[in-house]
């Protein structure tokens, strides 16, 4: 049986972190967003004011790491001093990245 929405939330919370706010939500194709948002930085994208800096990714699992990876290297490059769960999976996060690079690239 697969694991509910709030059930996955609550996983993918305790992962992120203190400064993320983690909220999924099921998008028109009846598949999970996972939203990952940071309690202290805004949006670095001109005209986005004063919005918080986030992510968010389509997809089962593939959607989760996806966006668990964009947030562990904002984990790492904006507050390397913080500590989250999911900062174990950091190797893992670059070898996906390096991976979906020479894949589009071939």
């Amino acid at each position: 049986m697969p694991a509910s929405r709030s059930a996955r939330e609550r996983k993918a919370q305790a992962s992120a972190g203190p400064l993320a706010e983690v909220r999924i939500e099921v998008g028109p194709d009846d598949q999970f967003v996972y939203k990952i948002h940071c309690t202290e930085c805004t949006s670095p994208r001109p005209g986005s004011g004063d919005r918080r800096w986030g992510t968010q990714r389509r997809g089962q699992d593939n959607g989760y790491m996806a966006a668990m990876d964009r947030w562990i290297f904002h984990l790492t490059e904006r507050h390397p001093d913080s500590e989250a769960p999911c900062l174990a999976y950091l190797d893992e996060a670059r070898r996906r990245v390096e991976e979906r690079r020479t894949t589009s690239s071939d």
